[in-house]
C-alpha cells in the first residue's frame, strides 16, 4: 500500500490472479510499476485466488499432462519469458517440471495478511516457482516460503496439514469465475472498473488516476 502526499486520494485494488499464472507474475511486477507512477495516490490491494487449473489434484501433476510435452510447453513460454526480461524478471522455464494444484499458496497468502506483507508472500512463491522451479504443491516449499517472509513454519505446517479456510479460498476463486472473470489476472478497481490482462504500467497508472479523479467529482 502507499501512502498519498495529500491525504485525498485512495483507490482500492483486488487483483484476481494464480502464483502459478506467468502473466500474473509480469502483471504484479507492473501493477507495482503504477503504483509507483501514482504517489500522490494511496493505492490499497488485496490478492483474491484464482485457480488457472482447478483440475489439478492436491499432489500436483507434471507439465506433459497439461501440455502434451515439455517442448510444447517450452515454445508457449517463449513469449512470457521475453516479457518477463524486458520486467526484469527472472523466468526460467526450463526448471519447471510440475503444474501444482494452488489451493494451498493461496491460504498461506490469506493467512499471512494478518503476519505479514501478502504481496510479499505471493512474489516469493511466484519466484519460487517462476525462477526456482521449486513445487508448490510440497508443504515443506510453502513453510520455508513462509520463513523467508517472517511467518511462523512449524504454524504453518500444521495449518497445511488440516482444511483451515479450504473453503474460503474455494468459494472465492469460483466467485471470480461466477462472475466471468476467465483472463488472469483481473484488476478490479473500486469494485467497479475492470482491466484484464498485464497491462503496462501506464495503463495501470492511468486506471489508478481515472478512479481516484473519480472519487473527486463533486455529486449532483
Amino acid at each position: 500500500m502507499t501512502e498519498p502526499s495529500n491525504g485525498s486520494a485512495r483507490v482500492h485494488v483486488d487483483v484476481v490472479s494464480d502464483v502459478v499464472c506467468p502473466w500474473c507474475y509480469i502483471g504484479k511486477h507492473r501493477l507495482e510499476g503504477a503504483i509507483a507512477r501514482t504517489p500522490e495516490i494511496a493505492v490499497d490491494v488485496d490478492w483474491r485466488p484464482y485457480f488457472l487449473n482447478p483440475w489439478i489434484p492436491r499432489e500436483g501433476t507434471y507439465l506433459e499432462t497439461k501440455f502434451g510435452s515439455v517442448q510444447r510447453y517450452d515454445a508457449i513460454a517463449e513469449r512470457v519469458a521475453a516479457a518477463a526480461a524486458a520486467e526484469g524478471l527472472v523466468y526460467a522455464p526450463d526448471k519447471i517440471s510440475r503444474q501444482p494444484n494452488t489451493l494451498d499458496c493461496h491460504r498461506l497468502i490469506l493467512w499471512s495478511r494478518t503476519i505479514t506483507d501478502p504481496a510479499r508472500v505471493k512474489q516469493r512463491l511466484m519466484e519460487l516457482y517462476f525462477a526456482e522451479g521449486g513445487d508448490l504443491s510440497d508443504p515443506e516449499v510453502l513453510a520455508g516460503a513462509a520463513v523467508d517472509c517472517g511467518m511462523d513454519g512449524d504454524l504453518v505446517r500444521r495449518l497445511l496439514a488440516g482444511d483451515s479456510d479450504t473453503e474460503r479460498i474455494e468459494g472465492e476463486a469460483n466467485a471470480a469465475k461466477d462472475a466471468d472473470i476467465d483472463g488472469v489476472p483481473c484488476f478490479v478497481f473500486n469494485s467497479s472498473f475492470v482491466v484484464t490482462g498485464a497491462q503496462s504500467p501506464d495503463y495501470l497508472a492511468a486506471a489508478i488516476e481515472r478512479i481516484a479523479g473519480m472519487q473527486a467529482q463533486p455529486t449532483a
